[in-house]
C-alpha cells in the first residue's frame, strides 16, 4: 500500500524536478524553498559508498567539524574521573561520571547525543559497547573521542563536530544544519562533510567510492546531487 504524504511534503516533492540530479548549490536553493513544518528541520547529507561493510577493511567512519555548526544543542556525556571528569564539566558536558554513569546507561540511559571517554575508562566503557555502538555513541580514538584532553572534545564536539560511521547497508548520513541557515553556511557545511568522507576513503576500496549522494530535509523530500558534486573529489 502507497505510503501517504502530507500535503507539505508533496508541495515540497512538486518542487524537485523528477529524474534530475542537482548541484550542490541549486539542492540547497530548492531545500530553502520548501514550506517547512511548525520547527526548525535538520538538512542532512546521505552518502550511499561502494564499499563492503561488512568487511574490516573497508570500514569508513570519521569526524568533522562543520563550520558553522549543527544548530543543535548537542548533549554529551564524558566517561571520566579525578581532573578529567572536572575538566569536562568546565568544558560543559551535560553528563560526567564513571562507574555510575556506565551503570545508568546499563539500565537503559542514553539521552545523549555524543559519548567521549578518556583511554583508562575504556576498560569499563567496553562494557556497554552493546547499548552504545548501535546508537553511534562509543567512543573511538579515530574521532578524538577516546582522550585524555576532555575539555577540548567536549567543546569541539559542541561547537558542531559530527562523527559518522558506515552502517551495514553501506550509507553514512550527518546533519550539516538547520534549515533556516544561510545557503552559503549549509553549502559551507555540506563541503566540509563531503570532503572529509572523500579522505576517509578505505585504500582497498576499488571502484566507484561514492556511487550517490542525497540532501535532505527532516519529513522534506531528498534531492539527488549530480556526481560532479563529489566524484571530481573523490578520484
Amino acid at each position: 500500500m502507497a505510503k501517504h504524504r502530507s500535503k507539505r511534503y508533496q508541495k515540497a516533492a512538486a518542487l524537485v524536478e523528477n529524474g534530475k540530479s542537482y548541484t550542490l548549490t541549486d539542492a540547497i536553493t530548492t531545500v530553502k524553498q520548501f514550506p517547512v513544518p511548525k520547527f526548525n528541520p535538520t538538512v542532512t547529507l546521505s552518502f550511499h559508498l561502494g564499499v563492503d561493510p561488512r568487511k574490516s577493511d573497508q570500514m569508513v567512519r570519521g569526524s568533522v567539524s562543520l563550520p558553522h555548526g549543527t544548530g543543535k544543542n548537542v548533549r554529551v556525556a564524558v566517561f571520566a574521573q579525578g581532573a578529567a571528569a572536572e575538566a569536562a564539566k568546565a568544558a560543559g558536558a551535560e553528563f560526567v561520571g564513571y562507574e555510575d554513569l556506565i551503570k545508568r546507561v546499563q539500565d537503559g540511559f542514553t539521552d545523549f547525543d555524543s559519548a567521549i571517554a578518556t583511554p583508562d575508562a575504556m576498560t569499563e566503557v567496553r562494557k556497554i559497547a552493546r547499548v552504545l555502538g548501535p546508537r553511534g555513541l562509543m567512543p573511538n580514538p579515530k574521532t578524538g573521542t577516546v582522550t585524555e584532553d576532555t575539555a577540548k572534545a567536549v567543546k569541539e564536539v559542541k561547537a558542531g563536530r559530527i562523527d559518522y560511521k558506515l552502517d551495514k547497508n553501506g550509507n553514512i548520513a550527518g546533519s550539516i544544519g538547520k534549515i533556516d541557515f544561510s545557503p552559503e553556511q549549509l553549502e559551507d557545511n555540506a563541503r566540509a562533510f563531503l570532503d572529509s568522507v572523500v579522505r576517509a576513503k578505505p585504500s582497498t576500496a576499488k571502484g566507484n567510492y561514492i556511487p550517490a549522494v542525497t540532501l535532505a530535509a527532516t519529513m522534506l523530500p531528498g534531492i539527488p546531487l549530480e556526481a560532479a558534486t563529489y566524484t571530481k573529489s573523490a578520484s
